[in-house]
C-alpha cells in the first residue's frame, strides 16, 4: 500500500481500494481499516484565502464501503469497529449561501468538528453534517440526514432530518422505542 509513505499515520492491515480522491497528509489511519472503490477522502487545507488544518482519524477495525464521500476541513473521527455502508457522505464543511450576489465558492467556509463513536453502524445514503457528535454502538438508519447536535451512545437514528428513534436499554436488554428527544417513553 504506498499510501502508507503519505499518510500522516498508518497502523498494519490496512486496505485502501481505487480511490477517487485521498489526501493523505491529512489522514490517521490505524490498524485494520478498509477502504472500498471510489471513496473521497478529503482534507481541504485552503479555500477562499483561509487556511485549515485537517484532521481526519479513521480508527481500528472500520470498514468502509464503497462511494464514501468525507470532506474535513477541521476535524473527522471515525471510531474503531464501526462499518459505513455504500454512498455515505461526512462533512465538517458548510458552503454559507446567506449572499446570493457572491459566488458560493469565494465564501467563508463554517466547519464543525464531527465524531462518530466507536461500533456505530452507519447505513446506505446517510449524510452526517458538520457539528454531530454520535456516541458510541448507535446506528443510522439508510437515507438519513443526521444534524449538529449530540447523540447518545446506543440509539438508532432515522429520518431525514433524524430523529432518535429507538435507544438500548440495559435494564430490559432490548432496544426500545423513545420519544424524538431520546427520551424513553411508557
Amino acid at each position: 500500500m504506498w499510501y502508507r509513505l503519505f499518510l500522516k499515520e498508518c497502523g498494519v492491515k490496512n486496505v485502501i481500494v481505487k480511490p477517487i480522491i485521498i489526501t493523505p497528509g491529512c489522514i490517521r489511519l490505524k490498524n485494520n481499516v478498509s477502504v472500498n472503490y471510489h471513496a473521497r477522502i478529503e482534507g481541504v487545507t485552503n479555500h477562499a484565502g483561509i487556511n485549515f488544518k485537517p484532521g481526519i482519524v479513521i480508527n481500528d477495525n472500520v470498514n468502509i464501503e464503497q462511494n464514501m464521500h468525507l470532506t474535513c476541513a477541521n476535524k473527522v473521527v471515525i471510531g474503531k469497529d464501526t462499518a459505513i455502508s455504500a454512498n455515505v457522505t461526512i462533512t465538517d464543511i458548510v458552503h454559507p449561501f446567506e449572499n446570493v450576489t457572491e459566488i458560493y465558492k469565494n465564501l467563508a467556509l463554517i466547519v464543525k468538528e464531527v465524531v462518530i463513536g466507536d461500533n456505530c453502524l452507519i447505513l446506505n445514503n446517510s449524510v452526517i453534517l458538520p457539528g454531530a457528535i454520535i456516541g458510541k454502538g448507535c446506528v443510522v438508519g439508510a437515507n438519513s440526514i443526521i444534524r449538529e447536535g449530540v447523540y447518545p451512545d446506543f440509539c438508532v437514528l432515522a429520518g431525514a432530518p433524524a430523529k432518535i428513534i429507538k435507544r438500548y436499554n440495559f435494564e430490559l436488554n432490548e432496544w426500545v422505542k423513545t420519544a424524538p428527544d431520546g427520551s424513553f417513553t411508557n
